[in-house]
């Protein structure tokens, strides 16, 4: 079943999830809750999904970046990037480490602010401390791309948006950013907005 995303300016977007105890992770509900978000984020379609993004204030997302999603990227994007199929997975009660080292900026959009895109910097690398869907503690290690979805959802968790994080002259629709900006690097783009 297809979950009705809610876009920015919805209270809960905005509020700190709620962790589930281990009793409510192996409920029905939060594992019909799971599959109903893969089915939703699949149809979008989009990388990632958090639970208040479909009304529940709960510690709860789920993730997986599709080769086909990058299929219209070059080499060099794909490189540059740091981007690699991620598998299936879901992240409850996350704790974010970000790594020292690198920060990187690239656009980033949210199916909560439908149509926008805006220059995100983000920690190259990162360390999550969570539970999947069965309760079992996991230890995450990214970088690249995959650190940027894990903290983009991690974000949602804690009611914050790209928007609060994004170079605020880089905000764009996303008709423009393929019209003038998509090919151009982030160097280029920052030096026409900024």
């Amino acid at each position: 079943m297809r979950l009705k995303i809610v876009s920015v300016g919805e209270a809960v977007l905005r509020q700190p999830a709620r962790p589930l105890t281990a009793g409510e992770i192996r409920s029905a509900e939060i594992q019909q809750l799971i599959q109903h978000m893969r089915e939703t984020v699949n149809d979008a379609p989009g990388v990632g999904l958090a639970a208040p993004q479909v009304g529940f204030p709960l510690q709860l997302a789920v993730i997986e970046d599709k080769q086909e999603y990058f299929a219209g990227l070059t080499a060099e994007q794909i490189a540059e990037r740091e981007r690699q199929p991620v598998p299936f997975h879901v992240i409850i009660n996350p704790i974010l480490h970000q790594q020292p080292g690198d920060e990187v900026e690239f656009f980033e959009g949210c199916l909560s602010v439908p149509g926008f895109t805006a220059i995100v910097p983000r920690s190259r690398q990162v360390r999550v401390l969570c539970q999947d869907e069965t309760g079992t503690p996991r230890v995450i290690e990214a970088s690249g791309w995959y650190a940027r979805i894990l903290q983009h959802e991690i974000d949602h968790l804690r009611g914050t948006l790209y928007l609060d994080r994004m170079l605020s002259r880089t905000f764009c629709s996303l008709d423009l950013h393929a019209r003038l900006w998509k090919d151009k690097t982030i160097a280029e783009v920052k030096a026409a907005l900024t």
